[in-house]
């Protein structure tokens, strides 16, 4: 028999917050003739809150210049689950790799110790293309 009960919605817990520490960009070789690059984002994730957290997994919304959209959703961060008691961060980089600029943002969602359904957000940043000076 399913289970009847609704479940509750994730909550924003204070205390949890995401830190865009820098944004770097490197030219990467590409087969088509557009010039590519990879944006590498350096993220950390602080536990002021008082209660301890299991972040589970992640969502990132990417808007680039030309009005296109990707969404990336999935499990785990970096193949890790951090558990991240009152006081503690962790911190990692990965990368996104674009031909143009864009914006990003979204939301890291877990659980507290209690079971309860739990996210931060991850503020907008930019990755800017660097425009060569003619």
């Amino acid at each position: 028999m399913p289970d009847s009960q609704p479940q509750k919605a994730a909550v924003e817990l204070p205390g949890l917050r995401v830190l865009v520490d820098k944004v770097i960009y490197q030219q990467i070789e590409d087969p088509s003739d557009e010039r590519a690059y990879a944006f590498i984002y350096f993220i950390t994730i602080e536990n002021l809150s008082d209660r301890t957290v299991t972040l589970l997994g992640r969502k990132w919304i990417i808007d680039h210049e030309d009005g296109s959209k990707l969404v990336v959703e999935g499990d785990k961060i970096i193949q890790q689950t951090p558990r991240l008691e009152p006081g503690e961060s962790f911190s990692y980089n990965s990368y996104h790799v674009s031909s143009q600029d864009a914006t990003a943002e979204g939301a890291f969602h877990g659980l507290d110790e209690q079971g309860g359904a739990i996210f931060t957000r991850i503020p907008r940043f930019t990755m800017n293309i660097p425009h060569e000076e003619n």
